[in-house]
């Protein structure tokens, strides 16, 4: 059975709640719950927090031991360059996901310090970026 390390960023605790014309009226655990009953050959942990160094350490946590991490890094995404360190310092694939088409958005989401560091990204799919994401980490060879 593989095992996938989701992490959520910043403001990602309030998906359902927060501006559901971008990201949606569902909530994340909602979702989680459905991807679990897709993906049951699978074990899911799911991991969020609002803080750098949370995301940094559940990284190097998870980076060694899991055989892939979907992360969504929220508005770490473009503003840090310690997570995309440490993205560089594990061994595991990490896929990089955002919910809503960053590139339609402001131009200071149209970059990514994680990308570069990242096995692949998904981008602009809602919340099936993160099915779209675990289908790639259980089809790496």
């Amino acid at each position: 059975m593989k095992r996938i390390q989701i992490i959520n960023g910043p403001n990602l605790n309030l998906l359902g709640k927060r501006e559901p014309t971008v990201y949606g009226n569902q909530t994340f655990d909602t979702y989680l719950q459905e991807l679990k009953v897709l993906f049951s050959d699978a074990q899911l942990d799911y991991f969020q927090s609002n803080t750098e160094g949370s995301i940094i350490d559940k990284l190097h946590e998870a980076g060694f031991s899991y055989d892939g991490i979907v992360l969504n890094a929220g508005a770490y995404t473009h503003t840090s360059i310690a997570i995309a360190d440490a993205i560089r310092s594990i061994t595991v694939p990490v896929i990089e996901v955002h919910i809503s088409n960053v590139f339609k958005r402001e131009e200071y989401r149209h970059h990514s310090y994680l990308s570069e560091a990242c096995k692949g990204c998904i981008v602009g799919f809602g919340m099936d970026s993160y099915r779209l994401a675990i289908n790639a980490v259980l089809n790496f060879k």
